[in-house]
Formats: C-alpha cells, sequence, structure tokens
C-alpha cells in the first residue's frame, strides 16, 4: 500500500511548502525552472537578464536587477523563490475586499467599468499608475469592445490565478 502521506499537503507551521497546494507547488517549479536560466539551482542577476531578455525586454539597468536580488535574505534557490511569493502573496486582499473597492466605481452594481473612467482615476487619485502601468494592465485584462472592464473577473484573476469560464 502506497504511503498516504505523498497525497495531502503537507502539514506544518514554518515549512514555506505548507502554504500552497501541491499543483500550485508545481506552478512555481516550473517559474523557477524557466527563470534559473543557466540551471545551477540559483536565480542570480544573470539569470534575471535572461530571462527578461527572453521575454523581449532588453537593457534592464543593473540597478533594477540588483533591488530585486536584495529582496531575497540569501541566494535563492526554489526555497527562497517559494517563501518571497508567500510572503508577496500573504498581502493580497480577499476577492470581497477587491470587489467593494471596484463597486465603488460602479454604483449601479453592473460588474464592469469604463475603462476610460478606471484609467482617469487610477492616474489621478491616490497612487497614481504610469501611462505604463496603466498599458500593463490592459495588456494583462484588455476592455471589451464597448470599453468596459470587467472588474469581477480582475478581482478572481488576481485572487485565484486564471479566468473563469
Amino acid at each position: 500500500q502506497a504511503p498516504k502521506k505523498a497525497k495531502k499537503k503537507i502539514e506544518g507551521g514554518s515549512n514555506v511548502f505548507s502554504m500552497f497546494e501541491q499543483t500550485q507547488i508545481q506552478e512555481f517549479k516550473e517559474a523557477f525552472t524557466i527563470m534559473d536560466q543557466n540551471r545551477d539551482g540559483f536565480i542570480d542577476k544573470a539569470d534575471l537578464r535572461d530571462t527578461f531578455a527572453a521575454l523581449g525586454r532588453l537593457n534592464v539597468k543593473n540597478e533594477e536587477l540588483e533591488d530585486m536580488v536584495k529582496e531575497a535574505p540569501g541566494p535563492i534557490n526554489f526555497t527562497v523563490f517559494l517563501t518571497m511569493f508567500g510572503e508577496k502573496l500573504k498581502g493580497t486582499d480577499p476577492e470581497e475586499t477587491l470587489l467593494n473597492a471596484f463597486k465603488i466605481f460602479d454604483p449601479e452594481g453592473k460588474g464592469h467599468i469604463k475603462a476610460d473612467y478606471i484609467k482617469e482615476m487610477l492616474m489621478t487619485q491616490a497612487d497614481r499608475f504610469s501611462q505604463e502601468e496603466i498599458n500593463q494592465m490592459f495588456a494583462a485584462f484588455p476592455p471589451d469592445v464597448s470599453g468596459n472592464l470587467d472588474y469581477k473577473n480582475l478581482c478572481y484573476v488576481i485572487t485565484h490565478g486564471e479566468e473563469k469560464d
């Protein structure tokens, strides 16, 4: 009989692997492997530069790469990589909180808002978005043919990771 422990999520207090489902850990491992360009088991500045280049972003500033690497407490192996993602994701608001934030801009409760309106709000209020950040958002979540942003789907993707059908 196969051991039952292998299937179940690892329980434990400080174990970073207990923060994620097995499928999520596998996805992070694939991402880590893609980023570890020289296959030495660690992500360093050269790996990051090569990853950006593979994504079409050339001429990344050295300081930008150094800042990324400095976010880690030491060399970035898979466990450190997973821990860093766990810390970033821990701060993610629950879906309901995000939806409530968007509902401020949608008093009629349609589930979508005009892309031009949300762009104006994001670029003129509080922590102002740059044009590049707006472009990134609309590249990831393009408005529909009527120019509306489906914020319910956006909130789902932010909290769950992929679009619902």
